[in-house]
């Protein structure tokens, strides 16, 4: 008997778009194996995705990480900018004026 199969999503964005794209996957299926069945490569074709950080619903995870029904695997972009000194900027800016 085939196993049924399990429904994940597959997120990212650009400073243009964000795109989510639904699967089915077997449930031994891991983060790796989604990102690539999902072909975002395609909608991003200038990032290299599979070495850029990933997780699941926020949490930082390896691409071996199984998945499980509903996760929504996250692939994350380098910040153009340290938080916190954008942060700092932003109260500097607002004292001026």
């Amino acid at each position: 008997m085939a196993e049924a199969l399990i429904e994940v999503e597959v997120a990212y964005a650009d400073a243009e778009q964000q795109l989510i794209i639904p699967l089915n996957l077997a449930p031994t299926s891991c983060v790796q194996e989604a990102i690539t069945l999902s072909g975002i490569e395609d909608y991003f074709p200038d990032c290299n995705l599979l070495t850029m950080p990933v997780g699941i619903f926020g949490k930082r995870c390896s691409l071996d990480q199984v998945v499980t029904v509903g996760d929504r695997v996250e692939i994350y972009r380098p910040l153009l900018c340290d938080p916190k000194m954008a942060r700092r900027n932003r109260a500097l800016s607002a004292q001026k004026k």
